[in-house]
């Protein structure tokens, strides 16, 4: 299963990018304000450059597999950029994807962010500070957030033929690089 390989495989990005979001912090409630503004506008960056390259290469088949209409985040994430009174900026680089493997990668990561978004936005909503922040972009999917999931899961899994893992790695491994290195 893809979703398999892409976890065992992309396991140190991950860490990396908890890493550099100080996310222990979130669970010993030492998180702040100026912690969530990074990782906000990290996001932000990530999705600014990458949603739309991604939406765009996937086939008809996979937009409406996957309810692409439904997915769209950047919208969300520039809600809680006005609500924290960051400024839109650009990253000093550029996110490619070269075909729909690597844009399934790609969106392996972003949606895999949400999942680990609905956990912080739960934590933080009760951590002193966060009384007035509405978590746009980690509480995107709400009570769906798990439905959401395992349907891009599957999808993934299905439709993804084994020869083709290298690349959706590609994609996942490049998104996370981009993430890792924008701010």
């Amino acid at each position: 299963m893809v979703s398999e390989y892409l976890k065992q495989n992309t396991a140190e990005f991950h860490d990396a990018a908890e890493k550099l979001f100080s996310s222990q912090k979130i669970f010993n409630k030492t998180f702040t304000l100026e912690d969530y503004k990074k990782i906000i506008n990290t996001n932000y960056l990530m999705l600014l450059h990458s949603e739309n390259k991604i939406f765009s290469t996937l086939s008809d088949k996979f937009s409406d597999k996957l309810h692409l209409n439904k997915r769209a985040k950047l919208p969300l994430i520039e809600k809680d950029l006005a609500s924290l009174a960051l400024k839109n900026q650009t990253a000093s680089h550029d996110f490619e994807v070269n075909n729909e493997n690597e844009a399934l990668g790609a969106m392996y990561v972003i949606e895999g962010s949400t999942l680990g978004g609905n956990v912080i936005a739960k934590q933080l909503s009760k951590t002193e500070g966060f009384d007035d922040v509405t978590f746009n972009f980690f509480g995107c999917y709400q009570e769906n957030t798990g439905v959401m999931w395992k349907n891009f899961k599957e999808v993934l899994d299905n439709e993804v033929a084994e020869e083709n893992y290298s690349e959706v790695l590609s994609g996942a491994k490049k998104l996370y690089t981009f993430l890792l290195s924008v701010n």
